[in-house]
């Protein structure tokens, strides 16, 4: 645990001691998912928190530890590479993503069903008010906000093998995610279980589009921000720093981005492109057989901001 960065250390403890309450509250006669679990949003005991405590209920040891293991095997990884507030940003947004997709869901099933032109719904139990009815349509779980971190692992590191279980055999990172993603989508319609597959798709929906919208960002409008030396980034600039810088760019008649005057703007031929490509790949393989062999800590600073570089190409 001390190994893991802090959110995602932080986020597996909040799980936990989130469980443990559970467990005792249902021990003492109460049942924190009436209050904490997303119900369907035309149920009574909905509310709009829901969206983001049902994350931290789960239905089980089971349900939890497997949530847990794939945010400990995947979660270090993406904060080390989107940083920490990103990460963060990014596990919650596909959790109350995938607690959207869900929600749909059901209210597509609702209409459907014609269930809001009956009072009473007829049951394997026998009839039952509407109302009490729709208070059943409860979910809870990480698993949206898991798949999401998946997701990232997927897209991130594509070409990074995993080693499954059930067969044993290597397999790329990409394809991985999609198989996944394949066995939920048909999952979600062709299986009568009692999992959400669609939170479970709406988590790495949400995630994709984040990452996405991320990857088209332009770069940070304060120049200060891209002043760098071999790599390394400059002092953060002072007050005074940020007057002269402003007071040359009106004596200039332009605004001026400190550490590019001596660049030229050149096009990059299709040649050059996929050489410089291929050389990325490559670098981006030495720098993660490197983290296989002796582990993330092992690596330099420069190795560090190298891979986050090319992780967000």
């Amino acid at each position: 645990m001390q190994s893991l960065p802090p959110i995602t250390r932080n986020l597996l403890i909040a799980n936990v001691v989130c469980f443990i309450l559970q467990e005792l509250a249902k021990a003492a006669g109460t049942d924190l998912t009436d209050i904490f679990g997303l119900h369907f949003v035309l149920a009574e005991n909905f509310g709009i928190w829901q969206l983001v405590s049902y994350m931290f209920l789960h239905g089980g040891i089971a349900h939890l530890f497997f949530n847990m293991f794939s945010l400990w095997m995947f979660g270090g990884l993406i904060e080390r590479t989107l940083g920490r507030n990103r990460f963060l940003l990014y596990y919650f947004i596909c959790g109350v993503g995938a607690g959207l997709c869900q929600e749909a869901v059901q209210l597509s099933a609702y209409y459907t069903l014609g269930m809001h032109l009956y009072e009473y719904v007829d049951t394997s139990c026998g009839l039952m008010s509407t109302s009490a009815f729709l208070n059943l349509w409860t979910t809870i779980g990480a698993s949206g906000a898991c798949y999401g971190v998946l997701l990232a692992f997927g897209m991130l590191y594509p070409n990074e093998r995993i080693m499954l279980l059930l067969p044993p055999i290597p397999m790329k990172a990409k394809y991985f995610v999609v198989g996944y993603a394949a066995i939920e989508l048909f999952s979600a319609y062709f299986s009568n279980d009692n999992v959400a597959h669609f939170a479970h798709l709406g988590g790495m929906l949400f995630g994709w589009l984040l990452l996405r919208y991320w990857r088209r960002q332009p770069q940070p409008r304060d120049p200060w921000q891209q002043w760098t030396i071999n790599g390394e980034p400059l002092r953060k600039p002072t007050l005074k720093d940020r007057i002269v810088h402003w007071w040359n760019g009106l004596g200039n008649g332009k605004k001026t981005k400190p550490g590019n005057a001596h660049r030229t703007a050149t096009r990059e031929t299709d040649y050059e492109y996929n050489m410089r490509k291929k050389a990325e790949e490559k670098r981006m393989d030495e720098i993660l057989d490197k983290i296989r062999q002796s582990g993330y800590d092992s690596l330099t600073t420069e190795e560090k901001q190298e891979l986050y570089r090319l992780s967000r190409k």
